[in-house]
């Protein structure tokens, strides 16, 4: 055998085992990581749902898992490259990116917020009467993998944030196994989420027992009630995650009184409530980012929506 091909097997070789021995070390970090994505992932899971309305129940998998695919397709072929390039070549550029996706965080939940208070709903048009219903398919996935894009890369540039010091490999790992993971949890509970009313129907249809039938109709009835649940739980996920990004990216490059204001307020709250200290401080911890969140998003919300008509009126 070449002595080149030789010394080539041994360096992979030394590559797997260091890999296997950091193994551990891999999935605590890409938890870590993960779990600072929660918001997105609330939200991905919350939006998802809505893509298959308007179609047998039949396709609603099918759908689903066209969806899933192009979302790893984003994360790993496209995103992850991207990642590695920038924390290789540009790791300054990656907090004030970061930074950059938590503000379009916030403007998405206060523009939701806004519109539950009675603003106007933007971009919304009525439908056209469906035509070609295998186009109408492919238009719907196509959407949703866009939108997907945007939330993805807004759940790497968290993971990447939270590993930018690892080595190139583990960092490279790391970022591919959130990428898998959270995309098979979310569009895993998306599958559920939408087949639950079939579920439901099917028990009370099929089944004789009478507990059974109870479930089914218990069910059916907590749908709705799941989706609107959801849609204000990714809201108010968008909210914090955002304003928790942007006051942490504006302490990193110096400005810091508003990630010291809300620390003490959380340190005060853990000290002060006991055995219950650590939930209640996250809370208030929380809480105050949701807040700053909601307040750069509702600025950037004006900024967009109602500027420009005030301005185009002003000139007239």
């Amino acid at each position: 055998m070449p002595t080149g091909l030789v010394a080539l097997l041994d360096d992979i070789s030394v590559i797997a085992k260091a890999a296997a021995a950091s193994i551990d070390d891999v999935g605590l970090a890409a938890t870590k990581a993960g779990t600072k994505a929660a918001g997105v992932v609330i939200d991905d899971a919350a939006v998802t749902p809505s893509y298959v309305t308007e179609f047998t129940p039949d396709r609603e998998l099918p759908i689903i898992w066209q969806i899933a695919k192009g979302s790893l397709k984003n994360k790993l072929l496209i995103l992850l490259p991207a990642a590695l390039l920038l924390s290789e070549f540009l790791p300054n550029a990656i907090t004030p990116l970061l930074m950059l996706g938590g503000l379009f965080l916030c403007y998405e939940g206060a523009e939701k917020v806004l519109e539950k208070l009675g603003g106007a709903k933007h971009g919304e048009t009525l439908e056209d009467p469906i035509e070609d219903m295998a186009s109408f398919e492919q238009e719907r996935v196509s959407g949703a993998v866009r939108t997907d894009f945007i939330l993805s890369a807004e759940i790497m540039a968290i993971a990447l944030a939270e590993v930018a010091d690892e080595p190139l490999l583990s960092r490279a790992m790391i970022l591919a196994l959130v990428g898998i993971v959270i995309t098979a949890a979310v569009y895993g509970a998306v599958a559920l989420i939408v087949k639950m009313d079939d579920i439901g129907l099917h028990m009370v249809r099929e089944r004789t027992s009478s507990a059974a039938k109870a479930l089914g109709r218990g069910l059916l009835h907590a749908m709705p009630r799941l989706l609107t649940a959801l849609s204000a739980i990714g809201t108010l996920a968008m909210l914090w995650v955002g304003g928790h990004i942007l006051v942490d990216g504006a302490k990193k490059l110096g400005f810091k009184p508003p990630y010291e204001a809300i620390h003490a307020v959380e340190h005060a709250v853990h000290g002060a409530a006991g055995a219950l200290g650590g939930v209640l401080g996250w809370l208030a911890n929380s809480t105050l980012s949701g807040i700053v969140g909601l307040i750069l998003g509702a600025v950037v919300a004006f900024a967009l929506h109602k500027a420009p008509a005030m301005l185009g009126k002003s000139a007239h």
